[in-house]
């Protein structure tokens, strides 16, 4: 049998069908007496509302009747959707290659191929499909009695094909049973969101950064993209968006110095993150631009009326919007497009300027929570990066801070975990809302048990009201956030895994919290 995981052009119905026969006639030169499609191969499975569009659907079914008159004269079996057999199960599916999907895939494959003595076949979409949400990295499996017969390379840019010959006669091979629950994190882990084995850490990471690089080198293949724009601050959101966008031009075979990255010191910069993120722009190769932003906000406050003394959310929102117009700006003159730089965390608790920093062409740190991003910055700094190691590990050191309040002597003066409670309990909060719907109620108590040693009852309960709080009024910004990839099982995108409405009540559940 053979299993064709093509291209994916979006409603290019005609590329589609031309793709398949090609790797119709390959199947048949092979000897193949089978092969197998992912669902929606001739339109793309992404495609929404334009599926029901008259013109596509036509043409996608002439298309499909066209194929299949092709395989039947080539005695061929052709399959593109989920399917049942005697001896045979087939599952075309249309997935996001989230991390730890993939391993779980297999494990699963793996266990029922060899209990029920059949062979189990795996057929995602890949390469082309949307990536507004998500990944689509292929990777299809074949297993036939608990073995691995064949199995297609991950987020490969082109069509792949692989073939595999299937005898459930054969004597099952010995798997290891299921695991129950194995992809949830204990309520009592500290980081629900960080594996605690390094090597799983390493893997994830890896994973993670593929994720990120392919939905990246899939948008600008889109738009035919040659050159971007970013904005690097010294801090740590920033550095990994630049590590993307890196790899994702080396991919590409695109010169780093298409990359214009810009750092834009302004009233409260401070030495260190201003030397980091000059040392880590010339370390890399892109073409590094300085822009202070001190002399258009000091302006800006004279036009609109401000005190520059009071420094209260319009003298740091002014800063974060500044910067926001000159990337959108460069991005004009250059012919690019804006990598945003936002993480989950952010995200979550909206510690985001609404049109500022908030906004961008797209996010590829959207769904990385901030105690994730720190381990994958330390992992790509001891593998990809080593040039720029000693830079990233300070970077990842460095206390987090939007740095719109003026320190003292140049050092950071405004620092994020003060202001809004510690990264670790807020990610912890976060996932536990999010994937499984938890009350405030569970989520204290879990927290309690998972950090009592490091902070009391009272600091835990204020950090929970204030994630609550600010989950709730800040969905706003996140129903009109940009496009990014997602990564794992928590997401907040507006368009599909989070449709939240922006003017919920959050009363119920700070009620709950306050009566514990």
């Amino acid at each position: 049998m053979a299993v064709a995981t093509p291209r994916v052009y979006l409603a290019d119905v005609e590329k589609n069908y031309s793709q398949a026969v090609e790797m119709l006639e390959k199947a048949a030169q092979e000897g193949a007496r089978m092969i197998v499609f992912p669902p929606h191969f001739l339109t793309g499975a992404t495609c929404g509302v334009l599926s029901s569009q008259n013109l596509l659907s036509i043409a996608a079914k002439k298309a499909f009747a066209d194929i299949s008159q092709l395989a039947a004269e080539k005695r061929i079996e052709l399959v593109s959707e989920s399917c049942s057999m005697p001896e045979m199960e087939v599952m075309c599916v249309s997935v996001l290659e989230m991390v730890t999907r993939y391993r779980k895939v297999k494990d699963k494959l793996a266990y029922l191929s060899a209990t029920e003595r059949k062979a189990y076949v795996y057929c995602p979409s890949g390469y082309g499909e949307s990536t507004a949400e998500g990944v689509y990295a292929g990777g299809s499996l074949v297993y036939c009695n608990g073995r691995l017969m064949a199995a297609g390379e991950r987020f490969q840019r082109e069509g792949t094909m692989v073939f595999a010959d299937i005898d459930t006669s054969m004597e099952p091979a010995n798997v290891p049973k299921l695991q129950d629950g194995a992809e949830e994190a204990s309520p009592l882990r500290r980081l629900p969101f960080v594996p605690d084995a390094p090597e799983e850490l390493g893997e994830r990471c890896d994973d993670i950064l593929q994720i990120q690089t392919t939905g990246l080198v899939s948008r600008m293949e889109f738009i035919k993209a040659k050159s971007a724009v970013i904005g690097i601050s010294g801090g740590l959101d920033s550095t990994l968006a630049l590590l993307v966008t890196c790899l994702a031009f080396d991919t590409l075979d695109i010169p780093r110095s298409n990359i214009v990255a810009v750092t834009m010191p302004g009233l409260g910069t401070s030495n260190r993150t201003k030397g980091n993120a000059l040392a880590l722009m010339e370390a890399l190769g892109v073409t590094s631009k300085e822009i202070s932003i001190v002399a258009a906000v000091e302006q800006h406050f004279k036009d609109i009326g401000h005190d520059p003394s009071n420094r209260d959310v319009t003298y740091e929102n002014a800063q974060a919007r500044e910067r926001t117009q000159i990337l959108m700006d460069l991005a004009n003159e250059y012919g690019a497009f804006v990598v945003g730089t936002g993480d989950l965390s952010e995200i979550a608790l909206g510690w985001c300027t609404f049109n500022g920093d908030h906004m961008s062409n797209y996010g590829v740190n959207c769904s990385v929570p901030k105690t994730l991003m720190r381990e994958i910055v330390r992992h790509a700094a001891n593998t990809r990066f080593e040039v720029c190691r000693d830079v990233l590990l300070d970077i990842v050191d460095t206390p987090v801070s939007p740095e719109l309040v003026p320190g003292t002597d140049g050092e950071i003066g405004q620092k994020t975990e003060e202001v809004i409670g510690p990264y670790e309990l807020h990610d912890f909060f976060l996932y536990h809302f999010v994937r499984h719907g938890k009350t405030p109620r569970q989520i204290y108590r879990d927290a309690w048990q998972a950090f009592y040693y490091q902070y009391d009852e009272v600091a835990i309960k204020s950090c929970l009201r204030t994630f609550i709080r600010r989950f709730f009024s800040n969905q706003f910004k996140r129903s009109c956030s940009p496009e990014g990839p997602c990564v794992g099982s928590v997401s907040l995108s507006p368009r599909s895994s989070w449709p939240m409405p922006s003017d919920a009540f959050s009363s119920l559940w700070l009620s709950e919290l306050d009566n514990l």
